[in-house]
């Protein structure tokens, strides 16, 4: 039983990392962690009221994601997306998801398809609930197991990659401007056509689909005029 100790601690401090990245995505969709800025762990701790440890693991985490990038001695930076990296993502997720989309459409079952609706809805009533990390979570779950379907398990792994890197400051904005919940609308519309095995159809829904995301997203990911207000301190998510 002695062993049983430090392996309830390592579980403590796992979950505490988890919470910790959770929130710090938050603070970047939302805005609070602006880009080209350098965070230290210790300030970040402070606010959270941990100790540097989880932050500063929490931050690597986002580091193998792209979120941010290491700098020595003063913490981490958060990434900047010019338009022109939005632009070469977009394009790379366009080459590999809409002819994939196609194959779904000519192979997956019904069964196979009404299985995602849920995760569709999800997506829906999130965007509608105003809860952004839902929604990406939801968006992101929905795109890798409808990819999924097509058997190719690197695929979905160069998507979610590109997803992770591709991800955009003042999503908020968008939800301010009533914007997201018609683009959430867009992944039940998707099903629908899929559904009808036209695979032409639904390329082309998904070509639609890909460019009105980046459209509306780098839109709202332009600077409000005057300085814009966080809606919430940094914290960690209730436990």
């Amino acid at each position: 039983m002695a062993d049983l100790k430090p392996r309830n601690l390592i579980s403590v401090q796992e979950r505490l990392r988890d919470q910790v990245a959770h929130a710090l995505r938050a603070a970047l969709i939302s805005g609070e962690l602006r880009p080209g800025v350098v965070y230290s762990a210790p300030t970040l701790a402070a606010d959270f009221g941990v100790s540097a440890t989880p932050v500063r693991e929490a931050m690597l985490d986002l580091a193998r994601e792209g979120l941010v990038e290491a700098v020595r001695n003063k913490g981490f930076r958060v990434t900047e997306l010019s338009d022109r990296d939005l632009d070469e993502f977009t394009e790379i997720r366009a080459l590999i998801e809409v002819p994939t989309v196609g194959q779904v459409a000519r192979t997956a079952t019904a069964e196979q398809l009404e299985a995602l609706r849920p995760q569709a809805a999800a997506i829906v009533e999130a965007a509608r609930k105003h809860d952004l990390i839902g929604y990406l979570e939801a968006d992101r779950q929905f795109h890798l197991d409808l990819l999924a379907l097509a058997g190719n398990a690197r695929l979905v792994e160069t998507v979610g990659d590109l997803r992770k890197r591709s991800r955009l400051y003042g999503l908020n904005r968008l939800d301010q401007q009533g914007e997201l919940v018609s683009s959430a609308e867009e992944h039940l519309e998707l099903l629908d056509v899929l559904l009808t095995g036209d695979a032409a159809a639904a390329e082309a829904c998904m070509t639609r689909h890909l460019g009105h995301i980046r459209h509306l997203w780098a839109a709202g990911g332009k600077p409000a005029d005057g300085p814009a207000e966080p809606e919430s301190a940094l914290r960690l998510p209730a436990r």
